[in-house]
């Protein structure tokens, strides 16, 4: 039986047109505002969404995914209420595949098997989980695997030929390539190095291709659409959320209508780049 995530990208290849994922932390600015935000974002135009699940230590993120996790986990977000805010848009969606992304260290301390167990239920399509490489599979991986999760690998430009059959073994879903090496929303890739880098993963596996990391523009969104099978927003919608806040943190009443706007750009610029 497929997943959600290989129907969307089965729907997306059939439309002719490449996708947009909408990354947002879980919790931030509060869970009312996030909940929002998340319920908003498949008819804003996302076509997948990743939340990310807050971390104290979240080293492989920018400045801007950093502050969204501190703040989230300031106006106590954790993991029972990260499964919480899935339940509660599988309520609402029953078709938009839903990532977690972060690290392992809240998984860990959760329980492995309750969690896999719980985000089951909760309507979890796939985990990408950044500091777990393909030789710990028998932590999360394997598991989550038989718990009916995909598991999506990230792969970047300095993933080689050699190493690449290893990153893609037991990866499902879809492939996340970070076109830059370093911390996220940062700088950008140019076109060319974006589709040679696609072009080469193609060549490896059959697997959907998502390109994120320097991505904030409707422009910049479809030009990376135009080549891989979908663009990955993160830091664009985080600072989005963040500019919403008053001088105290505290989130304006147009925080989520403001991050929902942002998506909606970003969807037409995805949707317009094959038209």
């Amino acid at each position: 039986m497929s997943t959600r995530i290989e129907k969307r990208f089965g729907e997306l290849r059939a439309a002719g047109r490449g996708g947009l994922v909408v990354f947002v932390t879980a919790g931030d600015p509060t869970y009312e505002v996030s909940r929002e935000i998340l319920l908003g974002l498949p008819k804003s135009g996302a076509d997948l969404i990743e939340i990310g699940m807050p971390f104290t230590d979240p080293m492989a993120d920018g400045p801007a995914i950093q502050a969204s996790s501190l703040r989230a986990l300031k106006s106590g977000q954790n993991m029972k209420k990260t499964l919480q805010l899935v339940r509660e848009f599988r309520a609402k969606d029953a078709a938009t595949p839903i990532v977690l992304m972060g690290y392992y260290n809240p998984i860990y301390s959760y329980g492995v098997d309750r969690f896999l167990a719980d985000a089951g239920k909760a309507g979890v399509d796939g985990l990408i989980i950044v500091d777990l490489p393909p030789e710990e599979d028998e932590e999360l991986c394997l598991p989550a695997m038989k718990a009916g999760l995909n598991f999506i690998r990230l792969a970047t430009p300095t993933t080689d030929d050699i190493r690449l059959p290893t990153v893609l073994n037991n990866t499902s879903g879809f492939v996340y390539y970070v076109s830059i090496m370093g911390i996220t929303g940062t700088r950008s890739a140019s076109d060319a190095d974006i589709a040679a880098a696609v072009g080469r993963l193609k060549r490896h596996t059959d697997l959907p291709i998502a390109v994120g990391f320097g991505i904030s523009t409707p422009e910049r969104a479809a030009a990376v659409a135009r080549v891989a099978d979908a663009a990955v927003v993160g830091s664009a919608v985080v600072n989005r959320i963040a500019a919403a806040l008053d001088a105290n943190g505290v989130p304006t009443p147009h925080a989520a209508s403001s991050a929902l706007d942002l998506v909606k750009s970003l969807a037409a610029g995805v949707r317009a780049a094959r038209a």
